[in-house]
């Protein structure tokens, strides 16, 4: 299914044009990483580690949610993307519940730090982190877009600023939260972060 279906299989037919417009906010101009592309991969992810999930349609409207609004030149957006979530949500006519689970989920992805006993967390945070299992092409391009997204950061602000932040991810404990993405991601993950991290610093 393309994203399209996919939102309406989760959301309902009469959501078309909601769906629509949130998946149009992927495709803007100054995305490069957090793009479609993104946003599939980690439906794809979620989809394999849907067995860990408590609510797995909560995490799946998340995911849409989660980069729904994405601006380098802020700090709100996982905020910003919240409240479009409860906002779409609640035109929908979607339960309570599910809608503050939705909120507390794309909050979330701010720090990746979901909580011992958080299913629907780890499968939400492990999907969006996927990228750093990838083969060493693959990283690299994933490296390589978020440094064009942050184009206008000049390079050694970049460099020492994006180190800091991969070696908060390296220094946690875990670096994904299921079984299953820890098996197959997290020792490829290291590595990438390790190789990234020399070439930031080397």
């Amino acid at each position: 299914m393309d994203l399209l279906d996919r939102w309406i299989a989760l959301a309902g037919p009469d959501s078309a044009h909601f769906g629509a417009g949130i998946i149009a906010r992927y495709a803007e101009p100054h995305r490069r990483y957090h793009t479609v592309e993104h946003l599939r991969v980690m439906l794809a992810a979620i989809d394999e580690l849907a067995d860990s999930a408590t609510d797995i349609d909560a995490v799946r409207y998340a995911a849409f949610f989660h980069d729904a609004i994405y601006a380098v030149d802020r700090a709100d957006n996982e905020e910003r993307s919240a409240d479009l979530a409860r906002d779409v949500l609640e035109s929908l006519g979607a339960g309570k519940e599910l809608v503050a689970e939705v909120v507390r989920l794309v909050l979330l992805t701010r720090g990746h730090d979901s909580e011992a006993g958080d299913a629907n967390g780890a499968v939400l945070c492990d999907a969006d982190l996927v990228v750093l299992g990838g083969d060493p092409d693959s990283y690299a391009a994933y490296a390589a877009a978020v440094r064009v997204e942050y184009g206008h950061v000049p390079d050694d602000l970049f460099r020492s600023g994006r180190a800091a932040v991969l070696r908060a991810i390296a220094n946690q404990p875990v670096l994904f939260r299921t079984a299953a993405a820890r098996a197959r991601y997290e020792e490829r993950a290291r590595a990438n972060l390790a190789a990234e991290l020399a070439q930031l610093t080397g």
